[in-house]
This record gives C-alpha cells, sequence and structure tokens, in this order.
C-alpha cells in the first residue's frame, strides 16, 4: 500500500481509502466487518464513512454504516492506527428527517458530532466533514451555475468558530468540505487565516473517468492551497466496472435504485465502452484503469473505493501497483476530448 499525509496535518494515510455506503444496505455488519477487516490487513487505515448512510439514504437505516463501524471498533479494541472520516448532512436534499432544521448552525453541528461520536464508538473523529454545502449549488448531475442562491446567508467564519470548539474539546482533529466549489473553498480558506481560525485540509469530490470536472478551477485551488482531495466514485457507481455495459441486471447499486442516473446517460455509456475497449488493448481490466488513472493524478490525496463483495474489493486494492503507461495516458485523453465529462 502506498501512504501519505493529509496535508497540514500528521495524520498518515493511505492513498486508498475504504468507502462504506454500502454498509447498512447492500451489505449486513457482518459483511461490513469482513470487508474492513480485509481492508485493513492489506494496509487501509483511512475509512470514510457518513452520518447519512447507507445509500441510498433513507428514515429506516440511517447511521447504520457508522454503528456498523463502531462495532467492529468495539470488536477490535484499536483505533489509533486508523483515521476515520465522517460528514454532516447539509440541506435541500429531502432528508429533514435527520434533524431539524437540516443546516451548519452551532446546535445542528454539535448534535451529529455527538451522535457520530456514539454511533462510531469512539472518542474523536479524525476528519470531520460537511457532506455538501448550505446554499443550493450546481452538484450531484449540474455541470454548471448560472444564479446564485440568494437565500443563502454566508456564514463560513461562524462555522469555522463552531469546529474550532470542537477541536479543542478533543472531539474532531481536522475538518474538510465535500461537493464543494472553488470560491467556497477559498473563502472558507481566507476566514480561517482572517480569523484564527481551522483551516479545511481537505475536499471530497466526485473525479473519474467520467466526471474531469475537478480540474476545471478546483485543482489549481487544491495544489495551490495544500488541500488533499479524496476522489469518490472513481467507478463511477460501478458503472466503469463495465458490469453494465451489456445489459444484464444484478444485485449492483444502479439496478437497485434506479433513481440513481448521474452515469447512466448516453454519452456515459459511449465513454465507458470506449475506455473499456482501451483497458483490453492494454491488457487490463476496465476497472484497473479507471482506478489507476484516478490515483495516479498528482492532486489526488487518496481514492475512496467502495464494494459489495470481497472479490471486488480485492481488485480494487491491487489496483494500488498499477502505473499505467505515458501511451494509454494519451488515449484516456483523445476519449475525454471526444465525450468531456458526460457524468457531472
Amino acid at each position: 500500500m502506498n501512504y501519505t499525509f493529509i496535508p497540514q496535518t500528521n495524520l498518515k494515510i493511505s492513498k486508498i481509502c475504504l468507502g462504506t455506503m454500502t454498509f447498512g444496505e447492500q451489505n449486513s455488519e457482518s459483511e461490513a466487518h469482513e470487508q474492513l477487516n480485509y481492508a485493513v490487513s492489506n494496509g487501509i487505515n483511512f475509512i470514510d464513512t457518513a452520518e447519512m448512510y447507507p445509500i441510498a439514504a433513507r428514515k429506516e437505516t440511517l447511521g447504520s454504516t457508522e454503528r456498523f463501524i463502531g462495532s467492529w471498533l468495539n470488536k477490535r479494541g484499536k483505533r489509533d492506527d486508523l483515521v476515520i472520516a465522517t460528514k454532516i448532512a447539509g440541506p435541500n436534499r429531502g432528508m429533514e428527517y435527520i434533524r431539524k432544521p437540516l443546516d451548519f448552525s452551532a446546535k445542528s453541528i454539535n448534535e451529529a458530532v455527538e451522535l457520530s461520536l456514539k454511533n462510531l464508538q469512539t472518542d474523536y473523529i479524525d476528519l470531520y466533514q460537511m457532506h455538501w454545502p448550505e446554499r443550493v449549488m450546481n452538484m450531484f448531475g449540474k455541470r454548471g451555475l448560472t444564479e446564485i442562491d440568494t437565500h443563502w446567508k454566508e456564514n463560513i467564519a461562524e462555522v469555522l468558530s463552531v469546529y474550532d470548539k470542537l477541536i479543542k474539546a478533543g472531539k474532531i482533529r481536522h475538518i474538510g468540505v465535500s461537493n464543494e466549489a472553488p470560491w467556497a473553498v477559498m473563502k472558507f480558506i481566507s476566514e480561517s487565516e482572517k480569523h484564527n481560525l481551522p483551516r479545511i485540509a481537505t475536499i471530497q469530490n466526485p473525479y473519474s473517468l467520467l466526471n474531469r470536472l475537478f480540474e476545471v478551477g478546483l485543482t489549481e485551488v487544491c495544489m495551490r492551497e495544500n488541500i488533499g482531495l479524496m476522489a469518490y466514485s472513481p467507478l463511477g457507481f460501478g458503472i466503469l466496472s463495465g458490469k453494465h455495459l451489456n445489459g444484464t441486471k444484478s444485485n449492483s447499486r444502479i439496478d437497485l435504485f434506479p433513481q440513481f442516473i448521474r452515469y447512466t446517460n448516453e454519452n456515459a455509456t459511449k465513454a465507458t465502452q470506449l475506455h473499456q475497449e482501451l483497458a483490453g488493448d492494454f491488457g487490463l481490466t476496465l476497472t484497473q484503469m479507471a482506478l489507476a488513472f484516478v490515483q495516479q493524478q498528482q492532486f489526488v490525496m487518496s481514492t475512496i473505493i467502495g464494494a459489495t463483495s470481497l472479490e471486488q474489493l480485492k481488485e480494487n486494492i491491487d489496483t494500488h501497483s498499477i502505473i499505467l503507461a505515458e501511451e494509454i495516458l494519451k488515449e484516456i485523453e483523445k476519449i475525454h476530448e471526444m465525450i468531456p465529462n458526460p457524468a457531472p
């Protein structure tokens, strides 16, 4: 396994992060524990979750993922060798069953942190992230932004002040954002510097062969400001495994939850087909090429992988040793030029 550090921290993390959003929906508690044990035994020490997991989110399973991780931690009896990240849910997603109001007020953040600590059966959270912004913006399938959310009142300094108190209390160690845009990342940085408040260390955004929008604006921001990208959906909800190209139905997330259409449009399918053919030409599976491509990017701190079986998990972890040659990278760019960012 390859390792790096979360920027501006002493937290050493594996370059592959175990994503857990299947725990509690597609995976049982015992299966979750098997995945966690396998990942850790193969060098992964970085685990990502969220208060709203599992996916697809619903009231009946809310918090199950964190609780499964918590029962595993309790059974394992060891915590300090792991870096655990979780997230607070923001508004605008129809999930008011989580709490009311669903915002980033001091009350909401403190309640969310306390519940995550309880669910995870731990005294501290290494990385606490805002799952998506409070404001309405272009994310989750929207390519651009044409108007701003005039109903949202800018409160970034106030939010950072809440995290400052939680860090000083020892309940969280570092903070990050997710599904964010360049303006807010720079605003978080400037407000932390202006008021001597905690600085965001990470950003968790989608990045894959089907969605490279991070390269437009955010790559420069993160490289210049030393913010680490946790790349999520590197396989595009499993589309970049190639298993959906032949039309075969399975128990995959896309088949079980047809509301997730981000990676299933016509151009995404065309691009996936081209990438699969390219991978085969170089003796690779599409999964191997797709994950290796993401892991090879200079601005990617860690790649979040998820699986529903140990077989899938093994293939995903094993890609850490694959280095794509310049020749295949040039061919990937040709496909990207033909069909850029089909799954924003």
